[in-house]
């Protein structure tokens, strides 16, 4: 089943190739060069060329600010989710800054940490943050009391419970939270760098459009997409094998 499921996804990434090489093929629009010559860049530039240092920014800064925010994520999570005057003391805080978007902060973010690296981690981190601190909200709220109950009754308290019980239980929906996160940090990532940087994925992208080179910008668009699916594919593996208890648990079958 899997591997027919495999199969089908593959099937399908190859008609969309074969229909972009085709129809890019015969277009005369220059915001649509022809498939060859966008393929021709990403060898070029970001395979074998100067690209690679750019990718190595873009993927740095994506790195740190996810972890971080996924750490953060976590702690908070697991704080605000039992202990109850911190979530009402944090909660409108929390609210106030989820209803604001990550790339929207960027002049304050930039104010204060200037146009380097310390800006676009900040960004990163929290833009990505608030999936995984939402998700191990409601997975601490939902372990059932017989769980609280029975770790009671075994004499399993403190972080021995928190490691034992809590963070076990939670993980699932952390991973859920993850899982948004990713897309994420790296729609932050390549904005935070479209504004006064001179390295990284979003500023080649800028360049390459202030200078109309369209075949450049679709470089960038297959680049970050290859990424995406990238990205998600590792998480997606590391996920499988290392929360194979809930699926069995749960009855389910994952792809």
């Amino acid at each position: 089943m899997r591997l027919r499921l495999f199969a089908l996804s593959v099937l399908g990434a190859a008609l969309a190739i074969v229909l972009w090489w085709v129809t890019s093929s015969n277009s005369g629009e220059i915001f649509y060069p022809p498939a060859p010559d966008v393929l021709e860049s990403i060898w070029s530039y970001w395979i074998v060329g100067e690209g690679q240092a750019n990718l190595f920014s873009t993927l740095s800064n994506l790195a740190i600010g996810l972890g971080l925010g996924i750490v953060v994520g976590i702690v908070l999570g697991l704080v605000i989710g039992q202990i109850p005057f911190v979530n009402y003391g944090l909660t409108p805080t929390l609210e106030f800054v989820r209803a604001i978007p990550a790339t929207a902060l960027l002049p304050m973010a930039i104010a204060i940490f200037g146009l380097g690296d310390q800006m676009k981690i900040f960004l990163i981190t929290l833009g990505t943050m608030f999936p995984v601190l939402l998700n191990v909200i409601d997975g601490v709220r939902g372990i059932p009391r017989e769980s609280h109950d029975t770790a009671r009754s075994f004499g399993i308290t403190g972080w021995s419970k928190q490691w034992r019980v809590i963070i076990p239980a939670t993980m699932p929906r952390a991973v859920a939270g993850i899982t948004i996160s990713i897309p994420l940090s790296l729609i932050v990532a390549v904005t935070s760098e479209m504004r006064g940087s001179r390295e990284g994925v979003g500023a080649y992208l800028i360049t390459a459009q202030n200078s109309f080179d369209q075949t450049a910008v679709w470089s960038v668009i297959i680049i970050l997409g290859l990424l995406g699916v990238i990205l998600t594919t590792i998480f997606s593996t590391i996920e499988n094998r290392f929360l194979a208890w809930d699926r069995g648990l749960h009855g389910r079958d994952r792809i």
